[in-house]
């Protein structure tokens, strides 16, 4: 690094001049500036090149702390064209440091392929770590925090994005989530209606602006917090945080399972459509929904053969 390298203990250091470059990968306050951490600092400012999902964000965090060096861009839409320059500059002993809009690198934001490529080129790639939504979201939430899922952004498309709301409300674990404050009060309605059709008690908590001045974590059933914000508009980031299904409680009996996978089965659908109606009208994971059907079509195969 041409600034001089960070501090830190044996073994971080960066390689030397004489080796490839080091692409650090470091996290950036969410909100408050005053979360950087002086080990990301000092390494924002040694080294040679700063890549940044936003260069105009970059440029106020870089200024805040007086580090003058020109960020370049690098985001979901340029990572691949610009992956080929930053494995130059590795290649000649460069070190780069990663930076995303706010918290940390790569976790629904850009760099992954840029990470990959760098291990692939035999250099090292060294976290720098601090803020993170997902880990401020989850520890404010009052829930569960071991074990926990993060499935980032929901997706948008109708039946993509129904096949994983209902993932999220038939896991056993917390699952954390990123959502568009424009698109909050939707998810929360269908998570809502989710809930209402399984029958499941899931309380969830909705962190908004974290760490900023007007930090916001609300808590409650799916349905309250849809009425909260639709009283109060949301704005800034928002991350959501469900609570998983509880081992044990509620759901159906391998009878009542069997006698509704039955039903289905009579009905007309085919397996995986009848696992679906078997666990919205039981409460039980989609899994034992699916196994309550083929014990049913397995039992039936027996009694036509027996018949025969």
């Amino acid at each position: 690094m041409s600034g001089g390298a960070p501090e830190g203990p044996p073994g971080d250091a960066p390689e030397s001049r004489g080796g490839p470059g080091t692409l650090f990968v470091v996290a950036t306050p969410i909100g408050n500036l005053a979360d950087l951490s002086p080990r990301a600092h000092e390494t924002l400012a040694a080294a040679d090149h700063i890549l940044a999902e936003d260069t105009r964000r970059a440029r106020i965090l870089l200024s805040h702390i007086g580090v003058a060096t020109r960020p370049v861009s690098l985001h979901a839409h340029n990572e691949a064209s610009r992956i080929g320059l930053a494995r130059g500059w590795l290649r000649g002993g460069d070190d780069i440091a990663l930076v995303s809009d706010a918290g940390t690198p790569l976790l629904s934001d850009p760099g992954e392929r840029l990470a990959a490529a760098a291990i692939d080129d035999g250099c090292r790639v060294v976290p720098i770590p601090g803020s993170s939504a997902i880990l401020a979201g989850l520890v404010a939430s009052g829930l569960p925090c071991v074990p926990f899922t993060f499935v980032g952004f929901p997706p948008r498309k109708a039946g993509k994005r129904a096949r994983a709301l209902e993932r999220i409300i038939d896991a056993t674990e917390t699952t954390v989530l990123f959502e568009s404050p424009s698109r909050l009060t939707g998810l929360l309605d269908e998570l809502a209606a989710l809930t209402e059709a399984r029958a499941a008690d899931r309380r969830i908590a909705v962190c908004r602006e974290m760490t900023k001045v007007h930090e916001e974590v609300v808590r409650g059933t799916p349905a309250e917090c849809a009425r909260h914000f639709r009283e109060h508009a949301p704005r800034g980031e928002v991350t959501v945080v469900v609570e998983g299904r509880r081992k044990g409680g509620g759901g159906a009996g391998a009878a009542e399972l069997d006698a509704l996978a039955a039903a289905a089965l009579d009905a007309g659908l085919a397996p995986t459509a009848a696992a679906r109606e078997v666990a919205a009208r039981s409460g039980v994971a989609r899994g034992a929904a699916y196994e309550a059907v083929q014990r049913v079509k397995v039992r039936r195969r027996a009694s036509d053969e027996e018949a025969e």
